[in-house]
């Protein structure tokens, strides 16, 4: 079965090498048809930290890789390299298109690049990527699983955590449900979840889900939450328009990825109203 791994916030520079190893078999068992990196790839956006994060990548073997950059990726200190070349170093390892789009029978994945280099941590969305998303959206096929990646989460569980909610997402929310969007993968707060949009925003008039990934390698876990990663399935086309959302988690004990948890997610037709 077609699936679809989401990496997020490696943080290399902060790795830690025994749960590296362990993603990479985990990689090797599922063999994705596609890897979501949805950023913070590094922790300080070195040279070397990006040399080591495209070692990695290279090791899963996968077919397909849509990687973004979090706001980690762009240079902190350097200010010079932050105000004039910001992606430099990103695009250096993973190339220079910030807003990549993977499309196969199964899968249409639609990038967002919401880092700006004025914002220290926060994301911002634009009305251009919104129509931008939206129309690419609206173009599929009706046996594609939609999907739109971002950084910064356009939702969040915790009252801490409202703050780092993305900038202008009531609009892309919006839009993106109404265009067909049927999960919108995040990142950045390291803590994994799965909620509904349509039951948290008036504006979304379709079921579409928020995937909230965790962080995937590096020492900095929150909230007592391990190491993890998100695998999406798209359902059985006789139980109709559904995909099957899987947390692994990391256990020391076993050394491994374990599926800790496993969601079956009703999606809309492809054929509801826009």
């Amino acid at each position: 079965m077609s699936c679809l791994l989401q990496i997020s916030d490696t943080h290399f520079g902060t790795e830690r090498p025994e749960v590296v190893e362990a993603l990479e078999r985990l990689a090797h068992v599922l063999s994705p048809q596609v890897v979501v990196l949805s950023g913070d790839i590094t922790q300080r956006g070195t040279r070397a930290q990006f040399s080591a994060a495209r070692a990695f990548v290279d090791r899963l073997n996968a077919p397909a890789v849509i990687a973004i950059p979090g706001n980690h990726d762009i240079p902190l200190f350097q200010l010079g390299a932050r105000l004039f070349a910001p992606y430099e170093r990103y695009a250096g390892a993973f190339g220079t298109d910030l807003e990549p789009v993977f499309e196969s029978a199964e899968w249409l994945v639609v990038a967002v690049n919401t880092t700006r280099w004025y914002r220290h941590a926060h994301g911002e969305v634009s009305s251009a990527q919104i129509e931008r998303v939206a129309a690419r959206l609206a173009a599929a096929s009706p046996d594609q699983l939609r999907v739109v990646v971002t950084h910064q989460p356009v939702m969040v569980t915790r009252q801490e955590d409202m703050q780092n909610r993305l900038h202008g997402r009531e609009a892309a929310v919006a839009s993106w449900c109404a265009a067909g969007a049927d999960l919108i993968l995040g990142g950045h707060i390291h803590l994994p979840f799965v909620r509904s949009l349509h039951d948290a925003y008036a504006g979304c008039p379709r079921t579409t889900w928020a995937v909230q990934a965790g962080t995937a390698v590096s020492s900095r876990m929150r909230a007592g939450h391990p190491n993890s990663v998100n695998v999406l399935r798209p359902g059985d086309a006789e139980d109709g328009r559904t995909c099957q959302a899987e947390r692994w988690d990391h256990s020391a004990a076993d050394k491994a990825f374990v599926c800790a948890k496993v969601l079956q997610l009703p999606l809309a037709s492809a054929a509801a109203p826009a």
